[in-house]
């Protein structure tokens, strides 16, 4: 045991001495970063006289800049795109930048500055990813983001896709019509900590409908005007193919996304789709028992 021991330092020492030599900056039992292991930065290149925008496939979460060389914020009115350039003219060495986006994605570049950059607007979005998950690299990671309960992003999104193209009406008691507006609720499914609301809206008028804003709130049956602390608002993290004008003669439809939540027997969901400059409003009351009876995706058909 003594000997096998004395076998194990003498090997220690010979490997820390090894790596002390080459110059390695690790010491111990250290297992290197193979490049397999490597996100493959973009180049891009940045100038002080000129702007460049980078155009991402989905809101950006989250922008870090390796240097004060960059200067970097997203573009007004716009959620997906960023707009970056060079603080300091001809700055010497190479930085990076690095971007998440709401839908998991990770972007990374190395920035270099050029008198006159070759792209000044560039397009990240990919459409071999966006109609086919098999065309995903194998090294492909995604970022996962608190709202979804540890939800792949990619997978909500094929979810909401699949609900959309699919269009059942699993639900048939549910809606509300006035003013020549009509509100359905299509379908309740659940899939893990997510509920998914398939949601239609139909103008029959010809007098376009401008929503101001949809609600989703939990109140109490019994008070027909609810306060702000008797009602619990429950926000949509992910919507799929939401529209603010919905155009005469014409149907909308629209997944929201929502944590998952039960509700005593005393209380209702009710949904208000309020009317911008309008009096057209629509509510609809969902139940405990609509909430407990929905879907399993699993059922469903993710393509």
């Amino acid at each position: 045991m003594k000997d096998l021991f004395l076998s194990l330092t003498l090997l220690l020492g010979f490997v820390f001495s090894t790596h002390a030599q080459s110059g390695d900056l690790y010491s111990g039992l250290t297992r290197k970063l193979g490049f397999d292991r490597m996100i493959a930065p973009y180049g891009i290149e940045v100038t002080f006289d000129k702007t460049t925008h980078i155009i991402f496939p989905a809101p950006i979460r989250y922008v870090d800049l390796g240097s004060s060389n960059l200067i970097a914020g997203k573009a007004d009115g716009a959620e997906n795109v960023v707009r970056i350039k060079a603080a300091v003219a001809e700055f010497p060495e190479e930085t990076n930048f690095s971007v998440i986006c709401e839908d998991g994605s990770f972007f990374s570049f190395n920035v270099k500055y050029a008198d006159e950059p070759k792209l000044l607007n560039i397009e990240m979005k990919d459409f071999l990813r966006e109609n086919a998950a098999c065309n995903i690299p194998n090294n492909f990671m995604e970022v996962y983001l608190k709202e979804l309960k540890n939800e792949s992003p990619m997978l909500v999104k094929m979810i909401m896709r699949s609900i959309y193209k699919a269009d059942k009406r699993d639900v048939k008691h549910i809606g509300s019509k006035r003013f020549g507006i009509q509100l359905l609720m299509k379908g309740i499914y659940v899939h893990k900590s997510l509920f998914y609301l398939h949601l239609s809206t139909k103008n029959n008028s010809n007098v376009p409908f401008e929503t101001d804003f949809i609600r989703f709130k939990i109140v109490d049956k019994k008070v027909a005007k609810c306060t702000a602390i008797q009602e619990t608002v429950v926000l949509p993290v992910r919507s799929y193919n939401e529209m603010i004008e919905i155009a005469g003669k014409i149907t909308v439809r629209t997944v929201y996304v929502l944590e998952k939540f039960t509700i005593p027997d005393d209380k209702i969901l009710v949904i208000d789709l309020h009317e911008k400059n309008g009096g057209r409003h629509q509510t609809m009351k969902v139940e405990n028992s609509d909430i407990t009876a929905a879907k399993e995706i699993n059922e469903l058909s993710i393509y």
